[in-house]
């Protein structure tokens, strides 16, 4: 009998770091996941290296006062030649002295100014290597500067949607939360964190992308996603996923704890770790005391 209880006491003693450790684990995801997840796009300067802030409106329509949920920005056409050296010495490379394309890269011309403005200044363009997926990187160029390559692209032909200035005060909530889960969230995912899809391509995360640039992302269609045109999204919806999105960046966690807002999978894993290894404490804690 006494060998019995003796290995009971070290069977009991081995699982002790077991559970502690199990917990441990779980009170640190809880208490980390969060904030790591946020960083970037709670951090105001990380917006601002994109090239934009939310006061910012380079020539925008004077004819709006306000009143329309997104207006046109005006490219000015005296930035053109200034526009062209940037491109003929970071773009033509690839594109063609006059955007015309190439083997390596596609025609730009009659793109739209909202396609170009996209990726330039989300920093996916430049790209080094025109094989693989670009990603979301700190922009090459200043704000003058992207806009005034995208004076001079859509200055060589016509066409395509123009840059949206974005007025979110304007724009519903509620509603752009429906369009999103319609809309985007098969691929971006509910918290608009990004997702894996076939053939080695991803949707990238939404977290720091601002209300011009979703809003082009919407009309243009980059890389894998679809376009979204104004028969299938009017203006006003594109505003309202803008100001969902823009929400999704800093939400209010009215639930509690956020858990890195990667879904239900992270709050297994947590319910695992926490859960069993509060289970194993308890049964030592039985266990002592039915001997």
């Amino acid at each position: 009998m006494s060998i019995f209880k003796r290995s009971a006491k070290a069977r009991r003693a081995s699982l002790l770091p077991i559970a502690v450790g199990t917990i441990t684990v779980g009170a640190a995801f809880l208490a980390f996941a969060p904030t790591a997840s946020y960083a970037q796009s709670n951090n105001p300067s990380a917006l601002n290296n994109y090239g934009y802030t939310g006061s910012y409106i380079y020539g925008s329509n004077p004819q709006s006062n306000g009143h329309n949920v997104i207006t046109n920005v005006n490219l000015n056409p005296s930035t053109i030649p200034f526009g062209k050296s940037l491109f003929v010495e970071n773009c033509a490379s690839c594109h063609g002295n006059e955007a015309q394309g190439s083997s390596r890269a596609p025609n730009l011309q009659g793109l739209g100014a909202a396609t170009i403005d996209f990726w330039v200044s989300t920093g996916r363009m430049p790209l080094a290597d025109p094989t693989v997926q670009a990603v979301q990187k700190p922009p090459r160029f200043t704000r003058s500067e992207t806009l005034a390559i995208d004076a001079y692209v859509t200055s060589l032909a016509s066409g395509g949607p123009a840059i949206p200035n974005v007025n979110l005060n304007l724009a519903n909530e509620a509603s752009g939360s429906e369009l999103f889960a319609t809309n985007c969230a098969a691929c971006h995912t509910i918290t608009g964190a990004g997702d894996a899809l076939a053939s080695g391509v991803y949707a990238p995360t939404l977290l720091s992308a601002t209300p011009t640039q979703i809003a082009e992302a919407i009309r243009s269609g980059p890389g894998n996603m679809p376009r979204f045109g104004p028969n299938t999204l009017t203006n006003q919806q594109v505003a309202d996923i803008a100001k969902y999105v823009t929400y999704l960046q800093k939400p209010t966690d009215q639930g509690g704890i956020a858990l890195g807002h990667v879904g239900p999978v992270t709050e297994g894993f947590v319910g695992i770790l926490v859960g069993l290894g509060l289970l194993m404490l308890a049964g030592l804690w039985i266990g002592g005391k039915a001997k």
